[in-house]
Order: C-alpha cells, then structure tokens, then sequence
C-alpha cells in the first residue's frame, strides 16, 4: 500500500494547486479564453518568463490548464482553461469580489490602486 499524503482540512488541496502569487493570476486572465505564453507575459509584467512557464506547467500537470500545440512554423502554442479548470471559476470571480471590497476598505477606491485592464472592471464615466 503506498502512503498518501494527507491534508489537515481540505483547503490545503486547494491551495497546493492554484495558491501561490500567480496561478490564480493567470487562472483569471484564462477564463477570458486562450492565451499565448507573450500575451500573458504582456498582461503580467511582474512575472518572469521562467517562473510564467513553471506556473503554466504546473497548471498543465495538475489538469488545470491544457496546452495546446498548434504543427506550424514559427510554433504557436496557447493555453486554456481544462474543463475541470473551469470548475475554479467560481472561485476565482469570489476572490476578484472579495479583493475588489479589500482594496476599497484599505485604499479608499480601487480604480487608483488597480491597473486598467479588462479584468478590472474600471468604470470610466
């Protein structure tokens, strides 16, 4: 019998999958549709490309994200939501909601605190 690894409650299964600084991040940018490695990195200019690719792996490897390999030159590989990655979706819009109302409650407003992308949402009246 092999020794499983146990878990003292179950958000610690959770956390070993998506926690971390990234991979909710590019969980996120995911759920809008495929995305190439550079358009990630575009849109995530803090990460490194080496620690974007880890991430990405890791996601591939855990049956969050799959990678697709499109038989062209130059190659051209993307990155989507796997139908169990999609079932983090949920999740993810409650932890944008509950960040969302941490930066209002510790900044004042998020629109000076937020970069203005598509995920956040920025009103622009």
């Amino acid at each position: 019998m092999v020794n499983k690894k146990k878990y003292n409650i179950s958000v610690e299964a959770t956390l070993e999958v998506i926690g971390g600084k990234w991979k909710c991040v590019i969980l996120c940018h995911l759920m809008h549709g495929k995305r190439r490695t550079s358009d990630l990195k575009r849109i995530m200019p803090g990460i490194t490309q080496k620690m974007l690719i880890q991430q990405l792996r890791e996601l591939e490897q855990d049956g969050i994200v799959n990678r697709i390999v499109y038989n062209q030159v130059p190659p051209k590989v993307e990155y989507e939501l796997s139908e169990y990655g999609d079932s983090l979706r949920m999740i993810l819009n409650s932890l944008c909601t509950w960040g969302d109302t941490h930066i209002i409650r510790e900044y004042g407003d998020k629109e000076s605190m937020l970069e203005d992308n598509v995920l956040n949402n920025l009103d622009k009246s």
